[in-house]
């Protein structure tokens, strides 16, 4: 496959181990790299992010095939493995890391979220608010390796 066939996005939605395992089942998903995302702290390892002091969310970076799927079918895929409407938690996992959070990549992905938010929210699916953040990209950092592909290594 020709490398620029391939587009990237950005989701936080929890702990990124899961996270990551359920985008990478999907068709037209090349490749999942789990890492930290929407800080202000240079090369942050786990347990500084895990402080909640460094900004960063938990991320996954998905690279795919645009012509695969679509970026509105990872948003609903995003939509589907996690409840939105915690506020920096994820079930039991609780910390500013594991926000809901939709970063992109420039204003296509920016409305698209924004319009995929608003769908979800007139779906009164939940009866709590939406909390999700939609903000632009910034440095995103690989975590650590025995983080990466978590899942798979751990049955």
């Amino acid at each position: 496959m020709n490398k620029n066939n391939t587009k990237k996005a950005y989701f936080g939605a929890g702990c990124f181990w899961g996270v990551e395992d359920a985008f990478k089942k999907n068709k037209g998903v090349i490749k999942t790299t789990v890492g930290y995302m929407g800080g202000d702290v240079p090369e942050p390892t786990y347990e500084q992010v895990c402080t909640n002091e460094t900004g960063h969310a938990e991320t996954v970076e998905v690279t795919y095939n645009p012509e695969q799927i679509s970026y509105d079918g990872l948003l609903d895929k995003f939509w589907e493995i996690h409840d939105p409407t915690q506020l920096n938690r994820q079930g039991p996992d609780v910390g500013t890391q594991y926000r809901s959070t939709i970063f992109y990549l420039n204003d296509k992905q920016k409305e698209k979220a924004q319009t995929s938010k608003e769908r979800m929210e007139k779906k009164e699916k939940y009866k709590d608010k939406i909390v999700t953040e939609i903000v632009p990209a910034n440095k995103f950092y690989k975590a650590e390796e025995y983080h990466q592909n978590y899942y798979g290594k751990n049955k």
